[in-house]
């Protein structure tokens, strides 16, 4: 047994010790990128790794540095054991979590306790190259997570501290003594370029970030969703929480309106917090505005109208849900968080959109969502679908709350619109062609007289609702000073009498319209896509965005939106055909609003003429064989057109600057370049002598002499101040025009 154990000693006593890398700016830098990972995870996660996290690694660094060149056998042994720990404990935790569909936090956390672990032993450049790697993955977690511009500034802060990383980190790979460096200021090391280095890596990463092609997302059908929630309580799916109502029915103080009807604003109340459209009953006749503040972070596919709740009975000033008993319970799948909704037939193209919502400020138990959704991802065993296809869940929207939507969202095509509801009939005992008898005639007459006042023919109902909204826009104006109705007053009447009102009048208005001319139409209400942020690549939306809308029917197509209000698009934004360069679209949007309208007049113009050509290029390739070889000789054209070009400004750029060089140096510079053409290339190092001498022995001898007596008159005149025969050396150089002979 000593004899076993004494031969253990002796392998290990021969194991040969590892240089260990003797840089203290090396190691300070390696740990501060690290230090910066793991506060970028932490703030995009909104957790508090970074608390423990980063001093442990800091003492593990310099324990790690006083160690360096001992072999600590045991201390590792021990390490072993710690991260083998720490890989089950991984393990359990993500298949315990395996329901909620996103497991990065878990692996941020699973390499942060790696790297503390790993800090101490650190001892040659390689481990403190796996650090360097660990914290790049780690940035490479937060950008996933980030919602935030925080996370831009997080990642300018890892590159200005990377780039003398992997400067020092060459260095060291080179052999080059770094202390040594260190200890003459770095003399042998330029480092005064790093600061043109940071700036073209930003440059150019921002370049691509705005040109690279965004390919569909979402490829994967496992969606962000947060941490799962219990609910103790019994699931009503009738009812709606909405925080500005109190448990008795009544408004609190600072709430814009109410969601049951009863919701007026407080008279002193200059300001509210919540938008008064979400509830069973919405009252109208109501006066004051939003206090800004951002609610929820969207990221989506493409942009769109969130929408929320519809409502299909008129009361007269307000709005409510009359078939409210007829909600749905949906259960989700055993094994996911994954919820599959019921949705209706139709013959119209859709396009799957995916949506994740990060909500940030109280909301009410409702959903927001594309419409149209068919799948939801959300982390509680149940939610609801109500008649009018608005989703609700057993809890109240708060900071903190994550989930999915997969809408099956419809292209808006407007032939079939018009084709689908002309001359259609539908049920009369619709809930969505309710109108309170005392109006019924009165709307009728001034909608009737509306449409004849078109120089069309409008037969389809789909053009009425068109023209409709747009009469509406241009002869009615947002009213901010609007009386409050008297008990008896109908909303709609008073709108049209006022020629105006406030926003969601107008959305009242014309829903009221189509239906007393027979044209079921609903008001939904929810909110607009939001700003959107070219460098997070998500909508931010705020409760100043929300907002009511008309929904109308087409059969056998199904809901569509119209905007009567001024200042919005008729349309409301929804899918268009895949385009890969749709972000810079909305990045440009996003500068536009900072440059004077005749500047972005004229960008815009050109950028619509530059992504048509680009479109219709790329359409093409899916024109079959004859598209694919018409794209091919494109784009073999277009690259020798390039090259071309290429060569006549490398060409004209040498002329220009021959043109102000002295006639001695740029007969000497025109040597050099017809020499250079012809594969005879002068190193920089050699001397013009030098090269006259090496040109000898694979020059025929009158090209070598031509070459010579130029070189000399060169250096006379550069160095001696000696006057050169111009004409005499350009008739010599004239020898080198001819084809060489070589020896």
């Amino acid at each position: 047994m000593k004899n076993w154990w004494q031969q253990v000693q002796a392998r290990i006593q021969a194991i040969p010790e590892a240089k260990p890398e003797e840089s203290i700016l090396f190691r300070v830098l390696t740990q501060s990128l690290v230090s910066v990972g793991i506060l970028a995870t932490d703030l995009a996660a909104e957790t508090q790794l970074a608390l423990w996290a980063i001093p442990l690694s800091a003492i593990g660094a310099c324990w790690s540095w006083h160690r360096r060149r001992k072999k600590n056998v045991g201390f590792k042994f021990l390490l072993a054991i710690a991260m083998t720990i720490v890989l089950f404990s991984f393990f359990a935790k993500m298949f315990g979590n395996a329901q909620s569909g996103d497991n990065r936090l878990l692996l941020a956390e699973f390499l942060i306790q790696i790297q503390v672990l790993h800090s101490f032993d650190l001892p040659r450049r390689k481990d403190l190259g796996y650090s360097m790697i660990i914290g790049l993955v780690l940035l490479s977690v937060a950008s996933t997570l980030s919602q935030t511009m925080l996370f831009g500034v997080m990642l300018l802060i890892f590159l200005a501290i990377a780039l003398p990383v992997l400067m020092l980190d060459y260095c060291s790979r080179l052999g080059i003594d770094v202390v040594k460096l260190e200890r003459t200021s770095f003399k042998k090391v330029n480092f005064r370029v790093l600061p043109a280095i940071f700036a073209i890596v930003v440059a150019l990463g921002l370049v691509l970030f705005a040109f690279m092609p965004r390919l569909p997302g979402y490829q994967l059908r496992m969606f962000p969703v947060s941490s799962p929630v219990s609910v103790h309580e019994r699931f009503d799916n009738r009812v709606i929480n909405n925080p500005s109502i109190a448990s008795s029915g009544e408004p609190r103080a600072g709430i814009r309106g109410g969601g049951t009807g009863q919701g007026r604003s407080q008279q002193g109340d200059p300001e509210a917090e919540f938008y008064a459209g979400f509830g069973d009953k919405i009252n109208q006749n109501q006066r004051g505005k939003l206090k800004p503040r951002a609610i929820m972070r969207v990221r989506s596919q493409t942009e769109g109208f969130w929408r929320v709740m519809a409502f299909d009975r008129y009361t007269g000033q307000g709005w409510e849900v009359s078939r409210n008993d007829k909600t749905q319970t949906v259960k989700r799948l055993p094994w996911s968080y994954r919820f599959i909704l019921p949705t209706p037939v139709s013959v119209n193209r859709t396009r799957e959109v995916v949506q994740t919502f990060s909500i940030i400020s109280d909301m009410p138990n409702l959903l927001p969502a594309l419409d149209r959704a068919r799948e939801v991802f959300f982390p509680t065993d149940e939610i609801a679908i109500d008649p009018e296809a608005g989703l609700r869940s057993p809890i109240n929207l708060g900071n903190g709350i994550t989930y999915s939507v997969v809408s099956a969202v419809p292209y808006r095509d407007r032939t079939l619109l018009r084709l689908n509801s002309m001359k259609a009939e539908y049920p009369q005992n619709s809930p969505h062609l309710q109108i309170p008898s005392n109006i019924a005639q009165q709307i009728a007459a001034e909608t009737n007289r509306i449409l004849a006042t078109s120089e069309n023919s409008l037969a389809a109902d789909y053009e009425k609702a068109l023209y409709l909204g747009q009469y509406l826009k241009q002869r009615y104006r947002v009213r901010q000073d609007f009386e409050r109705l008297k008990p008896d007053e109908d909303l709609v009447l008073a709108f049209l009498k006022n020629k105006g009102g406030d926003r969601d009048h107008f959305s009242t208005a014309l829903t009221v319209m189509l239906r007393s001319i027979g044209v079921p139409a609903r008001l939904v209400a929810g909110y607009a896509p939001g700003q959107f942020n070219p460098f997070t690549g998500l909508y931010i939306v705020r409760n100043t965005d929300a907002y009511a809308m008309t929904e109308m029917f087409v059969p056998r197509m199904g809901w569509f939106t119209i905007d009567p209000i001024p200042g919005h698009e008729l349309i409301p934004p929804s899918v268009e055909d895949y385009q890969p360069f749709s972000l810079l679209q909305r990045f440009w949007n996003w500068v536009a609003g900072w440059l004077p309208l005749p500047v972005t007049a004229w960008i815009s113009e050109v950028i619509r003429i530059v992504g048509n050509a680009i479109g219709a290029f790329l359409a093409l390739f899916t024109q079959g064989l004859q598209g694919f070889f018409t794209a091919t000789l494109i784009i073999i054209g277009s690259s020798m057109l390039v090259w071309l070009m290429g060569q006549g400004w490398q060409k004209w750029r040498t002329y220009q600057r021959m043109r102000k060089l002295a006639p001695m140096e740029r007969l000497y510079q025109q040597m050099l370049v017809q020499l250079a053409s012809q594969g005879y290339q002068k190193n920089s190092a050699d001397t013009p002598l030098e090269y006259a001498r090496s040109t000898k022995k694979i020059q025929s001898e009158d090209r070598s002499t031509a070459i010579r007596e130029i070189s000399e008159a060169y250096v006379r005149w550069r160095y001696g101040r000696e006057k050169p025969e111009i004409e005499q050396l350009r008739q010599r150089l004239k020898v080198l025009k001819s084809r060489p002979r070589v020896r």
